[in-house]
């Protein structure tokens, strides 16, 4: 009897501790994503490489629940109620948008931004220095001054230079409004064009071309995913274009010094864990930067609108994808 008693003990001990582990010690992240482009996926592979990095495995401690927005609010908002039903415990938002989604249904759940230029601006928190909410993360706010002047270097003898942007990103807004004060201060005219959506991409490229000499492109994700309708337009017209990160380069961009967005992405997974680990309140931490960033020289691109590189720029080249 007694070692049917303990036989039992240990079966129902043993169910316990299964039960315990398939459920409670499981930390269940919700990753919300606005599109689908090169950059954000980058950010996202970054950002699930540096949890496994730090031991929080997908499938084996922490279950990852992935979902794409696919660039409309609905899905954003259905994607942000499941997650709130779901009680998972914490959200990777890539994208301004995504994170406005999420953080309008919650005030409890950690959410971890990136790819977003300006939390403030973004009314996501109190400041970026000091959030007081439950959102914090990486911004990819670009070195715009020195990305207008690589474009400058590269086309020294430019009077006027387009800005092209959503006017609805909030992110492109501001790096907008950055980009006019730096181009006037350096004594050139300033144009814009701008779209709601990437039906109207090729006709304001067209626009814009008849009007300036060369073209800054600021992170935008409309326009990252429309790089080869804006360079179908760009090639003809032998009108440079530098844009907000690399992989717009590759899509057919002339250069950028700009955020890697893997590494952004990576940046947001340590922060992650310092919160899933207990040594960080969310609340309490400072939306952080990148310290180092890349020059992407497009050679085929350079080659087509008859661009020379400069040699201090070799070791930057990228090809078109």
């Amino acid at each position: 009897m007694k070692k049917a008693l303990v036989v039992i003990i240990v079966l129902l001990l043993t169910l316990l501790a299964v039960g315990c582990k398939g459920g409670g010690d499981t930390i269940q992240i919700g990753i919300i994503q606005l599109a689908d482009h090169p950059a954000l996926d980058a950010s996202r592979n970054g950002f699930i490489d540096a949890l496994k990095d730090e031991g929080y495995v997908d499938g084996e401690n922490i279950k990852i629940d992935y979902h794409n927005g696919q660039g409309d609010q609905n899905n954003l908002s259905t994607i942000s109620d499941r997650f709130v039903g779901n009680k998972v415990d914490m959200v990777l938002a890539i994208a301004t948008d995504a994170a406005q989604a999420i953080a309008g249904k919650t005030t409890e759940i950690p959410i971890l931004g990136t790819a977003i230029t300006d939390y403030e601006v973004a009314g996501l928190v109190n400041s970026n220095e000091k959030p007081g909410t439950n959102v914090s993360g990486t911004t990819d706010m670009n070195p715009i001054k020195e990305q207008i002047e690589l474009l400058i270097e590269l086309k020294p003898d430019i009077k006027t230079l387009g800005v092209l942007y959503t006017s609805s990103e909030d992110n492109s807004v501001l790096q907008a409004q950055i980009a006019k004060g730096v181009i006037e201060g350096k004594g050139l005219d300033y144009v814009e064009v701008t779209v709601t959506n990437t039906n109207e991409v090729q006709q304001a490229t067209q626009s814009i071309v008849t009007q300036c000499d060369g073209i800054y492109i600021p992170t935008d994700n409309v326009f990252a995913s429309a790089m080869p309708v804006v360079y179908g337009v760009t090639v003809e017209s032998k009108t440079p274009v530098v844009c907000g990160e690399s992989n717009m380069v590759k899509g057919g961009g002339l250069a950028t010094l700009g955020i890697n967005y893997y590494d952004l992405g990576y940046q947001t997974g340590k922060m992650a864990v310092r919160v899933l680990s207990g040594k960080a309140k969310i609340e309490e931490m400072p939306i952080e930067t990148l310290e180092k960033f890349d020059y992407a020289i497009n050679k085929d691109v350079a080659e087509a609108i008859g661009i020379d590189i400069p040699d201090k720029y070799k070791d930057y080249i990228v090809g078109s994808e």
